[in-house]
């Protein structure tokens, strides 16, 4: 079998197609080198000193609902059907249960009961008291002084607090809010 010459014409057009594939691949591994090789450095990762930092102690999730699920146990133990709310040191809400038959305003009444008794550290009941000397207490936004807020601590500090709400008086839901703040002290 005898190979038939290609005219003059298409062996220059095939070799100088060769040569710009070539010179193509070469400029891009060129390029690519050179991009890595002459970037900017990537932003240096620094640490804060010890000195501007500080930490915290924070429930769990599986702690937190135990505490709620403690709350709530005692709460169906004498037939009343609440809302249990856990928040963070922050008032940001971990865990939320809404007993069966709760009322629709037990929900956000938990959680600023919950909020409240964190901020301040105390039992909400308490806090309701403080209302004759500062009647202003009550209008701080995300707050709820009536019974049934209970602060969890550690080391005397306030860590989460436990609101509870629907039973008919806030001395029941402090009562079921101290019961959720017991299960953590097992």
């Amino acid at each position: 079998m005898k190979h038939a010459k290609k005219p003059h014409r298409t062996r220059i057009l095939i070799g100088a197609g060769v040569a710009a594939a070539v010179a193509a691949g070469t400029a891009g591994v060129l390029s690519a080198n050179a991009t890595e090789t002459d970037a900017a450095p990537a932003a240096a990762v620094t640490e804060a000193a010890a000195s501007n930092t500080t930490q915290s102690t924070h429930l769990t999730i599986d702690a937190a609902t135990k505490a709620a699920q403690a709350a709530l146990d005692a709460a169906e133990k004498e037939n009343q059907r609440v809302t249990v709310a856990v928040v963070d040191r922050n008032g940001n809400t971990i865990v939320t249960l809404r007993g069966d038959g709760a009322g629709p305003q037990s929900y956000e009444s938990a959680e600023k009961k919950a909020y409240t008794a964190v901020s301040w550290n105390a039992p909400t009941s308490e806090l309701a008291k403080r209302l004759e000397q500062a009647p202003n207490l009550k209008d701080i936004p995300g707050t709820l002084f009536l019974g049934g807020g209970a602060p969890v601590t550690a080391k005397n500090a306030p860590i989460a607090g436990i609101g509870v709400a629907g039973a008919p008086s806030g001395d029941l839901d402090e009562k079921f809010a101290r019961a959720g703040v017991a299960a953590l002290e097992q």
